[in-house]
């Protein structure tokens, strides 16, 4: 008896305020409609003159008592046995309970319903297909205020991450796995393709202009700075001493090298055709065929170095000691108020979502990407969910899972208990004046 107290009181204490203002409700109105009817019975024999009027209203109250006591067995039965250990027949006790007897039913219902309407492969496409989610990202990205919150949270993160791994970790970690994936990785196929893309978006030409933009200003700016290394260009290729002489003839050597040079840069800066623009157009589509074919000897070459690299000892030790400078130098500037990194990161994040934004194509790839991952991830797993949602619901007991269920909508369904004193009264007041009606013209 103590077991049962307690566990009554537990479950009072987690029933839900609306379920119970439902109750109260539902049991006022059964108790009005069954004071009704006995006052109407006793109201019957105190004044036989007005018998006919009360009969009416006395069908009334009587209908809205059976409505509201069908109502409440309906609603009890789906819970709980209303009969208790009085003893019933089979037929009446199997239709009680209906919830706890059918969980292991409803948990694989629930399961399914959530796989055919959520997560179901055809599902998850018909809503993506519908929905343009890159573009929604790039809004989020564009805006101002998420950006900056996504900046704070890699400023705040990083450098913990930092110090609870340390840097030496990070460079151990790095020449051990992303060393040792580069040294099994072919990477001629790969710089044939950056160079491909290079070539197809001219990309390669806007670099050659800018250099040579920033080549002339430099010579043209600087001629102390020019003439110095023209000097030491001639001192190792040995032709000095012989442009040294010319000058004592009057012919400025260095001079009409440097002209010479600027020249060349002004005529390839004017001329997008110019031969020399040509000339590296192609040599990088000839470097791309070679490195496209696994068994050139550029290919060859480029594989070998990369080996020979990443097998010296110094280069990994420089590496890691990269790394751990670089880890300091990114945590030393994210530590700051005024961050470079963290700024230059919101820019980037801003503008990454206002290229989205604006560009449609990339739009277009972003989503079929992120569609083509959403729909096998629910090919994958949504059975899986399945089970996890069945096995969570068999765990509960049946007297938690009776909470549950009732605590979420037993309170509408005792407002249906009100209502089935109402409508049952409504519905025999109107049954009434017929009869009345019936009995008086005949």
């Amino acid at each position: 008896m103590t077991y049962e107290r307690s566990l009554m009181n537990q479950t009072e204490e987690h029933t839900s305020p609306s379920l119970n203002r439902s109750k109260r409700y539902a049991m006022i109105a059964l108790i009005i409609a069954v004071c009704a009817w006995i006052a109407l019975m006793v109201a019957a024999k105190l004044m036989p003159e007005y018998v006919w009027l009360i009969h009416i209203l006395m069908l009334s109250a009587e209908a809205g008592v059976v409505g509201g006591l069908a109502d409440w067995y309906a609603i009890t039965v789906l819970f709980r046995n209303p009969f208790g250990r009085i003893p019933i027949p089979k037929f009446l006790k199997d239709h009680t309970e209906i919830i706890p007897r059918n969980k292991a039913r409803i948990a694989e219902s629930m399961g399914r319903f959530v796989q055919e309407n959520f997560l179901s492969p055809q599902v998850v496409e018909k809503s993506l297909n519908s929905t343009d989610i890159s573009l929604a990202v790039g809004q989020w990205l564009a805006n101002p205020k998420n950006n900056v919150q996504v900046t704070q949270v890699i400023q705040q993160t990083v450098p913990k991450i930092f110090e609870f791994v340390g840097q030496e970790q990070v460079g151990r970690f790095i020449q051990n796995n992303s060393v040792q994936w580069v040294k099994s990785t072919q990477i001629n196929q790969l710089a044939s393709e950056m160079i491909r893309a290079v070539l197809e978006n001219d990309f390669h030409q806007d670099v050659l202009q800018r250099g040579l933009d920033v080549a002339h200003e430099w010579m043209t700016t600087h001629p102390e700075q020019t003439h110095e290394l023209t000097r030491t260009l001639f001192k190792e290729l040995g032709v000095w001493k012989l442009a040294k002489g010319a000058s004592w003839i009057g012919i400025d050597v260095q001079q009409r090298t440097i002209n010479s040079l600027i020249e060349r840069v002004e005529s390839m800066l004017a001329d997008p055709e110019h031969p020399w623009r040509q000339k590296i157009e192609e040599i990088g589509q000839h470097l791309m065929h070679e490195l496209a074919n696994p068994e050139s000897t550029a290919s060859t070459r480029l594989n070998e170095t990369k080996d020979a690299l990443l097998d010296s000892p110094q280069v990994l030790n420089f590496i890691s000691g990269a790394v751990v400078i670089l880890c300091n130098a990114v945590r030393d500037d994210l530590l700051k108020p005024d961050s470079g990194i963290a700024e230059n990161l919101r820019v980037a994040i801003q503008r990454l979502g206002e290229n989205i934004m604006s560009n449609s194509a990339i739009r277009e790839l972003l989503n079929e990407k992120i569609s083509g991952i959403a729909i096998n991830l629910s090919d994958q797993y949504s059975e899986k969910v399945i089970l996890f949602i069945s096995e969570r619901i068999h765990e509960w007991d049946s007297r938690e899972m009776i909470d549950k269920i009732e605590n979420e909508v037993g309170g509408d369904l005792h407002m249906i208990r009100v209502n089935g004193v109402v409508v049952g009264a409504f519905i025999g007041l109107v049954l009434g004046i017929i009869r009345a009606v019936v009995e008086y013209a005949f």
